[in-house]
């Protein structure tokens, strides 16, 4: 077996980007950016008031004022500053010429009509300068940054309003089993509901991904090989859920085999989600995970979703939370990685759910996120930092 490393790496080398194409900026919060954006103008483009008030001459501050306009922002300002004068000002408007200073209007005293005088102690500039966030040319944004609201804000400043992004996969998902029931139905002995079909499709598109869902396969054969026919003809990524263990019905390997596909791996050493599949042909890929609904669930967020999101050329890996144990924890096995839910307490500390296995999905509906505990390792102290990845 290979880690869950090494299988992301395997899944990588194989993964080609996606193409490209220009997209309203606005909608493209999810996206990849395809080429690096830069300023068209300085920001901000003009000498700028912080706040409102009166621009004046800093030489002139504590002498009596004569206030010979007032510039409202979106306006030019008409007159030069000479000594004595100001121009009253409101914030985000351009500083008068000659000015080189912007007192707050609460420091301000009327002397008499049309004149004030600055009553505080001392001041700052309160002037954003020309050019000080950005020079014309500068880079704001890179290629292969992964966009989300604030960068469209960037996007707006420098009037990138059509990037270009990488497209989305499409992806299809199936459920195999003749054990399966749709979840409107009333199971009756020896069926089940199908939790994975559900499960898999709302992980896909709660993060963007658009999704084609087949429903319920038996084990049979030659029905399972036309689904996987007609979702790989439809679709970038296929995920099936159940079929790739080592059972007498498990036949989906040998499906995509001799559809062409190559197997790049059958098995990670990672719990849940030992029996993972992944296969490529040209740019269609395949990835089998097993029935169980944690294992399908954990498999999609720790391999899959990297993988969809590599096809649309983006790799930076999640972040995870550096927080404290509340309690000691030990495991009886250790031969292989585990991912094991937990919630995160009001004190910022992290305590393990009650967890049975791969069948009991039960346990996430109370995680805040789940932990990856390395093979080897047994025991985890309180006060020991752990890696929490929010769900």
């Amino acid at each position: 077996m290979i880690t869950l490393q090494q299988a992301i790496d395997i899944a990588f080398s194989t993964a080609q980007s996606l193409k490209t194409e220009p997209i309203d900026f606005v909608q493209a919060t999810g996206r990849v950016l395809a080429h690096d954006v830069f300023a068209d103008a300085d920001m901000p483009p003009f000498n700028k008031s912080a706040m409102d008030g009166y621009a004046c001459r800093r030489a002139d501050l504590g002498l009596e004022l004569s206030v010979i306009e007032l510039v409202p922002a979106g306006h030019a300002p008409a007159k030069m500053i000479g000594p004595c004068e100001c121009s009253k000002i409101m914030t985000g408007a351009q500083v008068p010429e000659g000015a080189d200073t912007v007192f707050m209007v609460e420091y301000s005293v009327e002397t008499a009509p049309g004149k004030v005088r600055f009553s505080g102690e001392k001041t700052n500039q309160n002037i954003c300068r020309k050019g000080e966030d950005l020079k014309e040319g500068d880079q704001v944004l890179s290629s292969g940054t992964w966009l989300k609201p604030q960068h469209i804000a960037i996007l707006a400043s420098v009037g990138c309003v059509r990037p270009t992004v990488y497209k989305k996969p499409q992806v299809g998902i199936i459920s195999t089993g003749s054990e399966l029931v749709n979840p409107e139905q009333k199971p009756q002995s020896s069926q089940i509901r199908n939790s994975n079909g559900p499960q898999l499709y709302t992980q896909a598109t709660a993060v963007g991904f658009p999704a084609n869902y087949y429903g319920i396969v038996p084990d049979d054969k030659q029905l399972t090989r036309e689904i996987i026919l007609k979702s790989v003809s439809e679709n970038d990524v296929t995920i099936l859920s159940g079929g790739v263990s080592v059972g007498d019905f498990d036949f989906v390997p040998q499906i995509i085999s001799d559809l062409g596909f190559e197997i790049h791996f059958n098995k990670i050493s990672i719990k849940p989600g030992q029996h993972t599949t992944f296969a490529s042909k040209e740019q269609k890929y395949i990835i089998g995970l097993p029935g169980n609904p944690v294992s399908s669930f954990i498999q999609f967020e720790v391999f899959v979703l990297p993988f969809l999101r590599k096809l649309m050329n983006y790799s930076q890996y999640e972040t995870r939370m550096a927080l404290p144990m509340n309690h000691d924890f030990s495991r009886k096995k250790s031969d292989r990685e585990e991912c094991l839910p937990v919630q995160i307490t009001d004190q910022n500390e992290v305590r393990m759910v009650d967890y049975h296995g791969s069948a009991h999905i039960h346990a996430y509906h109370q995680a805040s996120g789940f932990i990856n505990i390395e093979a080897g390792k047994t025991e985890i102290k309180k006060g020991e930092i752990v890696y929490v990845r929010p769900l």
